[in-house]
């Protein structure tokens, strides 16, 4: 069902790009259909036109059909369900107990000093799209309570994502599917990586599966 609900999601404008151009195929014939029906001098004339009057309203009613229940897949569907089960990338369940630990590096803390956490932030929007706590360069630990806004036009639902600094590894967190209006995103157990520098990033997604430009900011996990 998730896979579905994916592949519907992430195709939604060639969805109804093609679902468009299907429509406007149909409602041209039926034009035409019903153009011939109005000029017919004779009786078979007008049957063969009801004919094809009859046969373009289907395919007309039927991408309309389908339309609707892409929306509804996409704008209702998809969005609750939690974004780590839309999104192909590996989830971390704050609600149960973790089954094994997540591990983002083979490198022992005692072998390679920690790098030098630079405060880092981009694509934040103020009030729409924003981490406010951790603040950039912060160092956390433990179980940590975000914080910010996910609040943009056609809103559908928003997810946090962590990936270590310098590398494109992001790993859901958590997701929400209520508007965020600086207040909390949900809790973060960062107990589950190993310390070190990492990116912390918030992807808010319309209720059309068009993701927005992620908020991104720089954290330093320690050691519980």
């Amino acid at each position: 069902m998730a896979a579905i609900l994916k592949f519907f999601v992430d195709y939604a404008p060639l969805i109804y790009f093609l679902l468009a151009l299907w429509a406007l195929l149909a409602a041209r014939r039926l034009w035409v259909a019903w153009q011939e029906g109005r000029t017919a001098v004779f009786g078979l004339e007008r049957q063969l036109a009801q004919q094809r009057i009859a046969r373009w309203t289907v395919p007309l009613v039927m991408a309309f059909l389908f339309a609707v229940g892409e929306l509804i897949l996409s704008s209702f569907l998809a969005p609750a369900l939690p974004a780590a089960e839309i999104r192909p990338t590996p989830t971390v369940d704050l609600l149960s107990t973790p089954t094994e630990t997540l591990s983002l590096s083979v490198i022992s803390e005692t072998d390679v000093p920690l790098a030098t956490a630079t405060p880092e932030v981009s694509g934040c929007i103020p009030g729409q799209i924003m981490i406010t706590f951790p603040e950039p360069g912060m160092e956390i630990r433990g179980q940590v309570t975000l914080s910010g806004s996910a609040d943009v036009p056609n809103f559908g639902f928003y997810k946090y994502e962590v990936s270590p600094l310098g590398m494109d590894q992001w790993t859901t967190i958590s997701a929400g599917n209520a508007v965020v209006r600086d207040s909390d995103l949900g809790r973060w157990d960062t107990s589950q990586l190993t310390p070190g520098d990492y990116l912390l990033r918030l992807v808010v997604t319309d209720n059309q599966g068009n993701a927005f430009p992620p908020c991104i900011v720089s954290v330093r996990i320690l050691a519980p």
